[in-house]
């Protein structure tokens, strides 16, 4: 849910104090992993720096430019980010935010050869994404708005309109579905000439809403129209690998409703993931589907900028966002969750809350929410399944783990506002080592240095403060 510049947005609601729990913990309370009891398994967390964000990184002066990108993807310090979520433009300019496309000259028919355009930068995610790899990250997935308007019913990529050539169109220029195949394939193939790997793909954005940027209507007859071009043109290219992912919808009920149409038409086959956005209906239940899903841009779009973890449980605080992480993991099934935008400036929409991190005048400033997220992308690595866990008592929210090495993961937010002792086994596992971390209203993932293994193999020492978030890591023997 891209914002123009400049748009009025409604007043955030007014914050209250920060709560301070008291300190002296309530009797302890045991959680017990269930490694057996299986779920999904997760590809990663992320975000995306669409509409040029990325120049809000790559303009930074050095040191801070690299200390930026450090904390985004660095694995031992930082969120380990695992998901860059790109921008394909589709704008013929970059007026306002807008993203450029890689035609900018339309051909007239969808027949003629098209002269395409390689500025090596794309919009400044072209470096994001180079810097994403050198730390290791794997999982880029290219997003287009909207195909260029030469391709579609309304003649400009902005304001709605579908592609010509999907079901109840009729184009005077013709069908352009298999050009906007192509389209999509040579940004996959810029992308590999400059060392970026594109592994997912996604053609529409929001198809259910005409917005005033780059959009694209779409329904599940018409996307499974097109989706059935595009699929053997990755293969024709030898990009058999990328996942084709659809449909971006605006909220859960619409991508439900969408996905149910896909299933109709027999194109499951042909899909690598489920996308949705949560904007206009939350998450409260898993999609319709066994393709794997993906929430792949939420983020408060009205708070004012704000680095508090908890005053009153509003958007924009840290601990609501550990909150919204362990339902879309629980209650959804997510197998990967991404915000929306890592940075932004003070003077983009009111300085919302939309961003992890403020940049204003050659510094940057990170919020809360941004912690809430490390806490999970750090420790939940992808190939990561999800596994049963029991809580000892009310007042704990857990979700637990177990990575490809072998190490279990424990997520842990307690509701109340007095601090918990906590004791966490895993069932047939004798744990051999243990990190632990904690961010509240005063800690940003702080380790906790008093959680130990004893002697049955069982991890204790830690006190999951009052509205806190505290993460574990257990090595096994042969973890």
């Amino acid at each position: 849910m891209h914002l123009l510049n400049n748009i009025p947005l409604l007043a955030a609601p007014a914050l209250a104090l920060s709560v301070s729990p008291r300190q002296a913990p309530s009797p302890l309370q045991t959680l017990t992993v269930n490694p057996l009891e299986k779920f999904q398994t997760i590809d990663g967390f992320g975000f995306s720096e669409a509409f040029q964000r990325a120049y809000t990184i790559y303009n930074l002066a050095e040191p801070k430019r690299s200390r930026l990108i450090d904390l985004l993807f660095n694995t031992t310090s930082g969120a380990g980010f695992s998901i860059l979520r790109n921008g394909i433009g589709s704008s013929p300019n970059s007026s306002l935010d807008w993203m450029n496309t890689i035609l900018p000259k339309g051909p007239a028919s969808p027949g003629e050869k098209p002269d395409y355009v390689w500025d090596n930068n794309d919009s400044g995610q072209l470096w994001v994404s180079q810097q994403a790899v050198k730390y290791g990250v794997k999982t880029f997935y290219a997003n287009a708005w909207a195909a260029p308007g030469f391709m579609k019913t309304n003649g400009r990529d902005s304001g709605g309109g579908a592609l010509c050539g999907v079901p109840g169109t009729n184009c005077t220029t013709g069908d352009w579905r298999q050009a906007y195949a192509d389209y999509l394939v040579q940004y996959i193939k810029f992308y590999q000439q400059s060392g970026v790997n594109v592994t997912h793909l996604g053609f529409l954005n929001e198809p259910d809403y005409a917005a005033p940027y780059a959009s694209m209507l779409s329904n599940g007859a018409q996307a499974a129209s097109f989706i059935r071009v595009l699929h053997p043109t990755l293969r024709a290219a030898n990009l058999s690998h990328v996942h084709i992912a659809c449909c971006e919808a605006t909220g859960w009920n619409i991508q439900a409703k969408l996905t149910q149409e896909l299933h109709a038409e027999g194109v499951d086959p042909l899909i690598g993931i489920i996308t949705s956005h949560p904007y206009t209906d939350d998450i409260k239940g898993a999609l319709p589907t066994t393709i794997p899903v993906w929430q792949t841009e939420y983020s408060d779009l009205i708070g004012k900028w704000s680095t508090e973890w908890y005053t009153t449980g509003v958007l924009g605080d840290g601990y609501t966002w550990a909150n919204i992480l362990h339902t879309a993991l629980t209650s959804g099934n997510v197998t990967a969750y991404l915000w929306w935008l890592a940075t932004q400036d003070k003077e983009t929409n009111n300085n919302n809350n939309e961003k992890l991190i403020l940049v204003d005048q050659g510094e940057y400033y990170v919020s809360k929410r941004f912690w809430a997220f490390a806490q999970y992308s750090r420790t939940i690595r992808p190939g990561a399944v999800r596994v049963g866990v029991a809580t000892g008592g009310a007042g704990l929210k857990a979700t637990a783990f177990v990575n490809a090495d072998g190490s279990t993961v424990v997520n842990v937010i307690n509701t109340g506002a007095e601090a918990v002792a906590l004791s966490v086994a895993v069932t047939g596992v004798k744990a051999a080592g243990v990190s632990a971390w904690v961010t509240d209203n005063s800690n940003d993932m702080t380790a906790v240095a008093a959680a130990t293994v004893g002697t049955d193999g069982s991890v204790g020492g830690i006190n999951v403060p009052g509205r806190g978030l505290v993460s574990l890591v257990i090595n096994s023997p042969t973890a």
